[in-house]
């Protein structure tokens, strides 16, 4: 009855009205009901995916209604749409509009992350790690939180800074859901395991105490172990086990708590002998390759009395054993050295991949002096410092191609192990680089006469055809009929009328041999008018005997070396000027690496904080930019070296230093 009453009421003011004047809008109730209608029209309209009448009824609210509550979320949905349907800069000039126009509204956050969003979606992660600064997360609501996290996380993996990736993937697991952790946590776990402990440490001081804080515990744990490092790698575990005992991992840990602590015992007791100021030396002194370790030895031990001239610097042994290159002695000479509980060793130059094995096992650090492929994956107590054919291949198509301004290069090698080796690597090396393989020619390394490859290489190479070949003379056949058919053959042959000229199609020719073999190839090269090319070649190349062979025709060759005693700098000139004033010769690589080692290995050793060969592996493992005379050396996450090298190249009768950047 009362609702009849009141629709009664209200016709009768209906025709009351409609004999008064008109007002010029509706009352503001009903302008209100109609914004709602017309924003919950749009919100159908986008919850069906119909984004083209969702944007024009959306668009329609914000022009009659521009002052309504509802405006920052009309506009939130147009950005939503634009991002959607690929109009990214119709998206950020939406989000844009809603961040500067309404900074209080309560879709700000989400503004903000769809900008994020654009910036990842386009690559522009150094973008969406800038703009993340500006948001403050005590505003993000757990899902506004854990989606920020995530794009930022990623957003630090793709450019390579995993230690912060780490540090967000982390967060964001802690504030995800059940279905949303199981997304996380792949890319938690394939992060880590780019870090190192070092790293891991830095992230758990960060990090508070969540699940989260388990698995970069864990994989603490096993990295402490892997570097023998089983004090460390107990006591994380054991923060693991005691703070989550309902972590996933937590039963494992448990596991090898017991082994970590019995392997803890074990290295504290093997190492309690260890003369911190004693270095192993192991060179061939004796047998085929006695002359290099003799030159070894002179670099180490000039290294020593140089280091022993400085009263400050603590007194240092180098106990000599001779390895014979036989595999057999060098097991023994590492054997023999544990015994005489020395810090480090240095070498050897042949069987090195046996004594690694040995010295990783007894926990020495060793430092090799070989080219042997992946020594140094043997462990984490095995160095290397050697120049390498990967090192020189890099150095000399680094150069090429972004000095020389050469795109396209031609290779001859001799068919065997070394040439293919190197024509591999530097075929590879040209790829990473934008460069061209166009010719590519092996020759059998015993020939002198290299004519057929040459050819081969510029397309001056035709097979004869077996019935144009040189005919003999048969059993039972004439002189008379043999030379009439000699005769007819010469009158049949079509007459050119001059010679074809070499294909020249490439800009640098890469040469890997011995001087002996470069010095007969090379003048060949230019009698085939293979010229205005430019010649690269290995360390090998730096003899004076290349010179001497091919001196004329080497002019503006260039190869890479691990060291140039009459390089410009400073260091090597008082280096070689030593060297010479005491053995009275000039010093090679082979007298500059072993100096440059056993100064490295010294400098460590004085330090008062290095108390165990351990702490002597971690501290070489940080080694960065080392400078030694054999260029700047550092060493990466396997132990092998990372040498700055010397290019060289012939000018007259001599060698000079290229400077490059």
């Amino acid at each position: 009855m009362k609702r009849s009453i009141q629709i009664i009421a209200l016709i009768s003011i209906g025709l009351f009205y409609q004999c008064a004047p008109k007002p010029l809008a509706p009352p503001v109730a009903v302008r209100m009901d109609e914004a709602h209608r017309r924003f919950e029209a749009a919100e159908q309209f986008f919850q069906k995916k119909d984004f083209q009448n969702a944007i024009k009824t959306y668009s329609a609210f914000l022009k009659e209604f521009p002052d309504h509550s509802l405006v920052p979320a009309a506009l939130l949905k147009i950005g939503d749409i634009y991002a959607a349907t690929g109009r990214s800069e119709k998206a950020q000039e939406t989000y844009n509009r809603l961040i500067t126009q309404y900074p209080q509204s309560p879709f700000y956050v989400a503004a903000m992350l769809g900008i994020l969003q654009l910036h990842y979606d386009e690559g522009k992660y150094n973008e969406v790690i800038a703009r993340a600064a500006d948001i403050k997360e005590d505003r993000l609501s757990r899902s506004e939180a854990v989606r920020f996290l995530l794009l930022l996380a990623d957003s630090h993996n793709a450019v390579s800074a995993i230690e912060e990736a780490v540090f967000s993937y982390a967060r964001a697991f802690d504030r995800a859901g059940v279905s949303e952790k199981k997304l996380i946590l792949p890319k938690l776990q394939s992060a880590l395991q780019a870090l190192d402990a070092e790293a891991i440490v830095r992230i758990l001081a960060r990090l508070e105490d969540a699940e989260s804080r388990g698995y970069l515990l864990y994989r603490l744990g096993l990295l402490r172990a892997r570097h023998q490092q089983y004090n460390e790698a107990v006591g994380a575990l054991g923060e693991l086990v005691e703070k989550f005992p309902d972590h996933e991992y937590a039963i494992e840990a448990e596991i090898l708590l017991d082994e970590f602590k019995e392997m803890a015992l074990y290295w504290s007791r093997k190492r309690i002998a260890y003369r911190r100021y004693t270095i192993g030396c192991m060179l061939p002194l004796s047998g085929p390759y006695a002359t290099f370790g003799n030159r070894a030895l002179k670099g180490i031990e000039l290294a020593l009395n140089q280091f022993s001239a400085n009263e400050m610097n603590p007194p240092m042994t180098i106990i000599v054993k001779d390895t014979a290159s036989e595999l057999n002695r060098a097991l023994q000479a590492v054997a023999e050295l544990a015994e005489e509980n020395v810090a480090a060793i240095i070498g050897p130059i042949k069987a090195a991949e046996a004594a690694a094995f040995e010295a990783q096992d007894r926990g020495i650090p060793i430092i090799t002096l070989t080219q042997k492929d992946d020594i140094t994956v043997i462990g984490d107590f095995v160095f290397r410092n050697f120049i390498t054919p990967k090192m020189q291949v890099k150095t000399l198509v680094s150069y090429a191609v972004h000095h020389l301004d050469v795109d396209r290069f031609a290779i001859l090698y001799p068919d065997e192990p070394f040439g293919k080796t190197y024509m591999n690597l530097f075929w590879d090396e040209l790829l990473l680089n934008g460069g061209r393989v166009m010719g590519i020619e092996s020759y059998d390394p015993a020939q002198t006469d290299f004519a057929d490859s040459i050819k081969k290489l510029v397309g001056l190479y035709y097979e004869v055809p077996e019935e144009l070949k040189e005919k003999h003379k048969p059993l039972f056949y004439s002189e008379q009929a043999f030379q009439e058919d000699q005769d007819l053959d010469t009158q049949l042959k079509p007459k050119t009328e001059e010679e074809p000229k070499p294909i020249i199609d490439f800009g640098a020719i890469f040469i890997p041999d011995a001087p002996k073999k470069a010095g007969l190839i090379i003048p060949q090269l230019a009698y085939h008018d293979v010229v205005d090319v430019h010649l690269l070649g290995t360390n090998l190349w730096h003899s004076d005997k290349l010179i001497e062979m091919a001196g004329q025709y080497l002019q503006g060759a260039i190869m890479a070396d691990g060291f140039f005693s009459n390089s410009r700098s400073e260091a090597v000139q008082r280096f070689t000027k030593d060297f010479q004033e005491v053995y009275r010769k000039r010093p090679g690589f082979i007298e500059a690496i072993t100096y440059d080692t056993a100064m490295m290995l010294f400098e460590i050793m004085r330090r008062p904080e290095i108390g165990s060969r351990s702490m002597l592996k971690d501290v070489l493992l940080k080694m960065k930019d080392y400078p030694g005379v054999t260029g700047s050396t550092s060493f990466n996450d396997d132990g092998d070296c990372e040498k700055r090298l010397y290019l060289l190249q012939v000018k007259g009768n001599r060698f000079v230093e290229v400077p490059y950047r």
